[in-house]
């Protein structure tokens, strides 16, 4: 929500991308088709991707519990094998089709759950790529993956979607919701948006 609002203040068209990879948190699919008409997406395209195949997360694999007992180091079970460069191939290939040159993800390497595709080694690799696996890219029109959350925490990231005029209440971050629809409270989502909201001195509209 917030890079996308970012880059259509930077004057960018939006093209959103929502992988509906079966993933257990499916709240969230309909969290971005609200934002993605919200900040005026030209196209919001919905890719189906049944991770659930290939399991090996707490997000694709029902018999893996999600955790509960706070942020802990190293990379947890809620991450999912190379989801990032799954999801940016994605977007790799349809920028190509419109002639797109720029990508924006919201990946986060201070406030996160260490998750090796979050971080600047991971992006930078994957533009090299992008550059060497494409028409354009080896026609000299290299792609940009940009990355503005990259190095803010949560707080200052809640704070940059406030300064945009967003409601974030609108967003959503949990793991493995209710049966009621409403946020766990507990998994490590949560508990960073909660951080986040906290140090911002802002209340959170999602989980009031």
């Amino acid at each position: 929500m917030v890079t996308t609002a970012m880059a259509r203040a930077a004057g960018y068209r939006v093209f959103a991308l929502t992988i509906d990879y079966n993933q257990r948190h499916r709240i969230e699919l309909e969290a971005a088709a609200r934002i993605a008409t919200l900040l005026g997406a030209e196209r919001h395209v919905v890719m189906p991707l049944d991770l659930t195949r290939f399991g090996g997360s707490a997000l694709t694999d029902a018999s893996i519990a999600v955790p509960k007992d706070g942020v802990e180091p190293g990379i947890p079970v809620t991450y999912v094998p190379a989801r990032n460069t799954i999801f940016l191939s994605l977007a790799l290939g349809w920028a190509e089709a419109v002639g797109a040159h720029d990508l924006v993800i919201g990946v986060n390497a201070l406030d996160y759950s260490g998750y090796p595709d979050c971080r600047p080694t991971f992006i930078s690799a994957f533009e090299t790529m992008a550059s060497a696996a494409t028409r354009d890219g080896v026609e000299g029109q290299p792609f940009k993956v940009h990355t503005p959350l990259i190095d803010m925490t949560k707080a200052d990231i809640v704070r940059a979607g406030l300064d945009l005029g967003l409601d974030l209440g609108l967003s959503w971050s949990c793991y493995d919701p209710r049966a009621d629809g409403t946020p766990c409270g507990a998994c490590d989502s949560c508990r960073l948006r909660a951080k986040g909201f906290a140090e911002a001195g802002a209340a959170d509209g999602r989980l009031a």
